[in-house]
């Protein structure tokens, strides 16, 4: 069996910590270390994780920051310290069904034998959503939201991450790349990070079936948005979605300049392209977008990207 690395991080996540604990423990597959990296919880994070620990020695390991670095630091950060041939990240606070190890190694494997296993492969699924005491809100992540998970080539993934990072599982050649640079420093979030990386070098897989209980709550940094909230949030809010718009400009620099060395000349255009497209004037920024297809899921999202970039 291949050892597969699972890398949680923490943060206060007392209330549903064990709940997602227990569930990881009961996995089909068994040859997996879950590698817990704690950001400097104030709450009871720590002791249950210390109690968990007592109970699985060999199979826990649980470390804590001197400083708190962020969600996507203090993922991309323990990804970098790990040794095995595939890493799985995972949040504190879901729930995860018993093949889903399984089923999600089988697929990378399976691009593996396609592609080979030097090429960085990343591999992400569908979640149920759920809310706090785990009751079903809806059957799929991607149709609640109206997004398109196989929108995942290169110019798609620079405007709009479609990897939902506590369902990704990811090689070695992968966690490669990510070594051979600097950590960034204006990466969004760690699970786009590692999908630019996979489709700018690689290849990316996706189950359409759910692998886990995406669980809905007041303290998730990062949640589901259903469509018409998200369409109400982008109204109400045009700063936030060109300040956003502008990281994204940003997080595509950086990212050209980490990796120039490992891009290919079409990927590194690509990028570098989109980098520029801020300082662009309305109208050449808009016929770059539809041009290059830097876009978004379906007609509203583009609309209102056309309005407000």
């Amino acid at each position: 069996m291949d050892k597969v690395s699972i890398v949680m991080t923490t943060y206060n996540g007392e209330k549903y910590l064990e709940e997602q604990l227990d569930s990881i423990l009961k996995s089909t597959y068994k040859d997996f270390d879950l590698y817990i990296v704690d950001d400097g919880s104030k709450d009871k994070t720590m002791e249950i994780l210390e109690r968990y620990k007592e109970m699985h020695p060999h199979k826990i390991n649980i470390s804590q920051n001197e400083t708190n670095l962020g969600v996507t630091l203090n993922f991309l950060n323990a990804i970098n310290k790990t040794t095995s041939e595939y890493i799985m990240l995972c949040d504190q606070d879901d729930v995860w069904k018993m093949d889903k190890i399984a089923r999600t190694l089988k697929r990378v494997k399976q691009m593996e034998l396609q592609f080979g296993k030097e090429l960085p492969i990343a591999v992400f699924t569908d979640a149920f959503v759920v809310d706090d005491k785990l009751n079903m809100l809806h059957e799929s992540f991607f149709r609640s939201g109206r997004l398109n998970p196989g929108l995942i080539d290169l110019p798609h993934l620079l405007m709009e991450n479609k990897l939902i990072g506590c369902t990704i599982m990811i090689n070695q050649s992968i966690r490669r790349v990510l070594q051979s640079a600097p950590l960034p420093k204006r990466a969004r979030f760690h699970d786009g990070w590692l999908g630019l990386i996979a489709a700018s070098t690689g290849k990316i897989g996706y189950i359409k079936e759910p692998t886990l209980y995406y669980r809905q709550h007041s303290s998730n940094l990062v949640g589901n948005q259903g469509f018409i909230s998200y369409v109400i949030s982008r109204i109400t809010n045009i700063k936030k979605q060109k300040r956003a718009l502008s990281e994204l400009y940003i997080q595509a620099d950086e990212f050209v300049s980490l990796y120039h060395n490992l891009l290919g000349s079409k990927e590194f255009e690509i990028i570098k392209r989109f980098s520029k497209l801020y300082h662009m004037n309305f109208l050449k920024r808009r016929i770059m977008f539809i041009r290059y297809r830097y876009l978004k899921s379906g007609i509203i999202r583009n609309i209102g990207l056309m309005f407000i970039a």
